[in-house]
């Protein structure tokens, strides 16, 4: 039957105007991706279903890109449902203006491999974190741009530098990969235990909230993170910004959650950092905390419908000079090695932590399917001979300096990290002996008259001053190390190097000569390093001198890839160790407690793989034969310390 021609125009236009909606409504189902906070019911809802997580932290910047997955999946696998981590602006501006988003900092790919394993993500944006980072993930250079900089306030020198990094840099790659855009990101942090600064400055702390809302928009779930007592909420809440609070196993809940009220009387609980364990410092024991503790407490805030965010679920490790330092009654070193006995070890293999912590978070939220992944193989490729490729005092003749009649710090001399050394003359005749006053050197200071070794002084140990004996017009070199910056509290503008001036019997030095050490730079340190004539082990190393030294070893070609293995250095005192020009970290087995240093898998080559070592005080090189170290399976963290 045929249709009449007018009958057929409504027809169609009634059957187009059907499609345009069913159209328009698949897109706005396709665009109504929402995560918000619930006041009238008290908790989160993910496109408006109630929502809790069970998150973990894992610090993308802590864990080598080739195994982002195997961590991210592991965590998965344990029933979590979202991960958290820091943005550590310190390693994604290194110098001023100079952005790196590449490799182990490469966030962006983090990020989307979190979504791909099906992982919230909640993302901690500083621009301070903590984290046991040198400054606290801020970075250095801040204090060469102004050494009165007021860091954490409203300082508009400190501001200027804050704003561009967000406006320009950081959140424009975050905005993206909101959840509401499509993205994994569920919350986002401003600041970071602000409560815990004693500046408590709440125009700083409005700005940075204002800051991210205009980068990201109106949308996004802001939140800050402080501990659980009044004190450090009255200074860490922000308005129109949720308040949470961290605390670990055995704390009171009910109580932690109770003075979370006080400041959000309405909305989810939340625990922003549950702690599994706890860090370490140089010569401490190795902390531990007892997983049934852990498991008792952390069913508690989950039968209590609270969102549990665990710090760490995996700490990983703190590569190059990044790792920090505490002051407390005094100064403290923080190691390498970041495990913090968490559920998921540094090398990323489940620990027993790990299980006893699944079967609590089975009862809440449902396992995914599959097994949970192996640990990774490790390998021990043996013993590496050493030979010494010369010292640093024959380094520094090769290297630019700057003369300077007082001492400079490393801020002053746009130094990050590492060692400078130090070079004067006594231009007087001296008592026999006489005292050297180096007052707070920061943070150890290697001592030299004449080219000899004499001592060390040492920020930890408060050993500031040193007897010498030396003729008129002698040398003095100082050759200090920086053990990290301060990475918490009210002293995190910590400058290092000869921060005062240095006397002998109460007479200050003058004319100094200092050398920068190009440790953090590869390209540098491998041309310098060819200036060095080759020594024999014996000839260059005496104690306190220190030496590079050099040795190769073999990765097999079997198999489809290297393996993870453990540097373990007996014998050797205290120093630097790369391996194929990646920093691995800090060594120091004299003090314990970590013994080994974790090398992934992924800095190795099959084939012939280099090994680079600093040491700073004793080498085991007497003669050539005793002269090596050992790639091991097994690591060591929890060694002897000192009384």
């Amino acid at each position: 039957m045929m249709m009449a021609e007018g009958n057929f125009s409504i027809l169609f236009i009634l059957l187009l105007s059907v499609s345009l909606f069913v159209f328009e409504g698949s897109c706005m189902k396709a665009g109504e991706r929402s995560f918000e906070i619930d006041y009238s019911t008290d908790q989160f809802r993910k496109d408006g279903q109630p929502f809790h997580y069970i998150s973990g932290s894992i610090h993308y910047f802590r864990v080598h890109p080739t195994d982002w997955r195997d961590r991210l999946r592991k965590m998965r696998m344990a029933g979590f449902n979202a991960v958290q981590t820091y943005v550590e602006w310190a390693s994604h501006e290194p110098e001023p203006g100079m952005y790196d988003f590449t490799g182990m900092l490469d966030l962006e790919t983090f990020i989307k491999t979190a979504q791909e394993e099906d992982l919230s993500v909640i993302l901690r944006l500083g621009p301070f974190i903590d984290a046991e980072r040198d400054m606290g993930g801020l970075p250095y250079w801040l204090l060469h741009m102004n050494p009165e900089m007021r860091l954490r306030t409203s300082d508009p020198t400190y501001l200027q530098y804050v704003d561009r990094w967000f406006t320009s840099v950081l959140l424009p790659k975050v905005k993206p990969l909101l959840y509401e855009n499509g993205g994994p990101i569920i919350m986002l942090q401003v600041e970071n235990e602000y409560g815990s600064y004693p500046s408590c400055d709440f125009s700083y702390t409005g700005h940075m909230r204002d800051l991210v809302r205009n980068g990201v928009g109106l949308n996004a779930v802001l939140f800050t993170t402080d501990g659980d007592g009044v004190g450090f909420l009255k200074c860490g809440k922000i308005p129109e910004v949720y308040s949470t609070v961290d605390f670990g196993s055995g704390t009171d809940v009910n109580k932690a959650f109770d003075t979370m009220r006080l400041f959000e009387p309405h909305g989810p609980l939340v625990n922003s950092e549950y702690y599994p364990g706890w860090l370490d410092h140089w010569s401490y024991p190795h902390s531990t905390v007892d997983a049934q503790a852990v498991a008792k407490t952390l069913d508690e805030m989950l039968a209590m419908n609270a969102s549990v965010n665990m710090y760490m679920f995996h700490g990983g490790t703190s590569f190059g000079l990044t790792a920090g330092s505490n002051k407390y009654s005094n100064f403290q070193v923080c190691p390498t090695s970041y495990d913090y006995d968490a559920p998921l070890s540094e090398a990323g293999d489940p620990t027993e932590k790990y299980w006893i912590l699944r079967n609590i978070t089975k009862k809440y939220l449902p396992l995914p399917s599959g097994d949970v992944p192996p640990p990774s193989t490790k390998e021990s490729y043996g013993k590496v001979q050493m030979a010494s490729l010369g010292t640093v005092n024959q380094l520094s003749t090769k290297l630019t300096s700057v003369w300077s009649k007082w001492p400079l710090t490393f801020e002053a001399l746009r130094v990050a990290n590492g060692l400078v050394v130090y070079q004067t003359s006594i231009p007087f005749r001296t008592a026999d002996p006489a005292p050297l006053a180096i007052n707070d050197v920061h943070d150890r200071g290697y001592v030299y008259v004449d080219g000899v070794y004499v001592g060390t002084v040492d920020r930890q140990q408060e050993l500031y001053t040193l007897p010498i004996s030396a003729r008129i017009n002698a040398s003095l070199a100082i050759i200090v190390e920086s053990q990290g910056r301060i990475c918490f509290g009210a002293d995190i503008n910590d400058f290092k190097g000869l921060t005062t001036n240095v006397t002998v019997s109460g007479h200050q030095l003058e004319g100094w000569t200092i050398i920068p050490l190009p440790l953090t730079n590869n390209s540098r340190l491998a041309a310098s390093l060819t200036h060095l004539p080759l020594f024999s082990s014996q000839d260059a190393f005496s104690e306190g001198r220190m030496s590079f030294f050099q040795g190769t070893f073999n990765v097999s070609a079997e198999g489809s890839q290297p393996h993870d293995t453990f540097l373990r250095l007996d014998g050797w005192s205290k120093g630097l160790a790369w391996v194929n020009g990646f920093l691995l970290g800090r060594y120091w087995p004299e003090v314990g407690p970590q013994v080994t240093l974790y090398v992934p898998h992924g800095v190795l080559s099959q084939g012939t793989n280099t090994l680079l070592l600093l040491e700073y005080e004793a080498a085991p090189c007497l003669t050539p034969d005793m002269c090596y170290v050992t790639f091991t399976d097994t690591h060591v963290i929890n060694g002897p310390t000192p009384l």
